[in-house]
């Protein structure tokens, strides 16, 4: 998917062989620009901006390779560039349960408690009384509180509902400063996993002030089995190595580019396994059930800063329900899968599925990027 880096400004990272260190891109005509500065070290500084897109237009830069080829690589090592997440110094946020469809997946997986045998049965009992009634609510809202009193009624109110519909999103910290893969890359599932799926998101890019400067691709990994057991384990179900996968570039709201086209956004989720099994899934932004700036409300104010600004995954209308081996099991990732996130304004991120034991673990912080940038005189 070339042609949407043929309009827009984007901009990403990659590791550098010849600067021992990451590196900021962009893309012009189908080539990959090196426009690393003391302007403009990190992607944290370029958003600080007033106007990043009008900086990265202007910014001087070097041929590093073609995009396509870039693109292809699928086996990194130091040697050789290669793309990276294109977020630095951010916090990686996200917002769970903010769609109704995958809302009533989480009730399901709470009620199961993680047991996908339990998991048909309980769909079934759940859209009896639900149906599609919650698709339409707006989070928050009286039409919302109503919905909730009679949930109540019948015995199935759960924290789930609570964040999908009552007046508080779920915002949680969805990974660790510099820990995001990007694309090419593989995923990780924590190997006591059994019940998992990939995340088709939206991404917003934040900067300190709580303007969002664009957007990109996530998937957020989802352990079913583990956050089903308990809500205390979201840690554990979302924060593993290599669990978070970002890019493959951050596209900067421009005359092209806005939120307008986030919230139009349509997602495309292609999984391919080694055993020929193939998922296709979509997920579409116009039924989210906040408008993605009250999001970001939510999660910057008065009452948390973020210095460096912040990521914020938007979640996900994808909910797989569709059998994978065991009937009434639904889907779950298999060693191999390779998952495919695309838009057509924001490109395709491609990651390989392995465990998070097996991928490559991570040692590159914060203290090793000052040190290389303190190394390059560009701090």
């Amino acid at each position: 998917m070339l042609i949407c880096y043929n309009e827009g400004c984007f901009v990403g990272r990659a590791w550098s062989p010849e600067a021992e260190g990451p590196i900021l891109v962009t893309i012009r005509e189908g080539r990959v620009l090196d426009i690393t500065s003391k302007e403009a070290a990190t992607v944290r500084d370029l958003l600080e901006r007033d106007d990043p897109a009008a900086f990265l237009r202007d910014a001087q830069g070097r041929d590093v390779g073609a995009l396509e080829q870039l693109l292809d690589i699928r086996q990194f090592d130091l040697s050789r560039l290669h793309l990276l997440a294109p977020i630095d110094l951010q916090a990686i946020k996200a917002c769970g349960v903010t769609f109704a469809r995958s809302m009533i997946e989480r009730v399901i997986e709470e009620r199961a408690a993680g047991n996908p045998d339990r998991a048909a049965s309980i769909r079934d009992k759940v859209a009896e009384i639900i149906g599609t009634s919650l698709r339409d609510l707006r989070a928050g809202s009286e039409a919302a509180q109503k919905v909730k009193a009679a949930l109540i009624e019948e015995n199935l109110w759960s924290q789930y509902l609570e964040v999908g519909i009552g007046p508080d999103a779920e915002v949680f910290t969805k990974a660790q400063v510099l820990s995001a893969v990007g694309t090419g890359a593989d995923v990780g599932l924590h190997p006591s996993s059994r019940w998992n799926n990939p995340e088709p998101e939206v991404v917003l890019v934040v900067d300190s002030e709580g303007v969002v400067k664009g957007a990109t691709l996530g998937n957020d990994v989802n352990l079913r089995d583990v956050e089903g057991r308990s809500a205390l384990l979201l840690g554990k179900a979302k924060d593993n190595n290599a669990s978070c996968a970002i890019g493959p570039f951050v596209r900067l709201f421009d005359q092209t580019y806005s939120i307008d086209d986030v919230r139009n956004a349509e997602l495309d989720l292609h999984v391919a396994g080694e055993d020929g099994f193939v998922l296709r899934g979509k997920s579409s932004m116009k039924e989210i059930s906040r408008d993605p700036l009250e999001l970001v409300a939510q999660t910057r104010g008065r009452h948390h800063q973020y210095p460096d600004g912040f990521v914020l995954f938007l979640g996900t209308l994808f909910a797989p329900v569709e059998d994978r081996g065991t009937p009434g099991h639904g889907f779950t990732h298999q060693i191999g899968d390779v998952v495919t996130i695309c838009n057509d304004k924001l490109g395709a991120l491609v990651n390989r599925v392995m465990l998070s034991t097996e991928c490559t673990p991570w040692t590159y912080g914060a203290s090793h990027l000052m040190r290389s940038l303190a190394a390059r005189n560009l701090l």
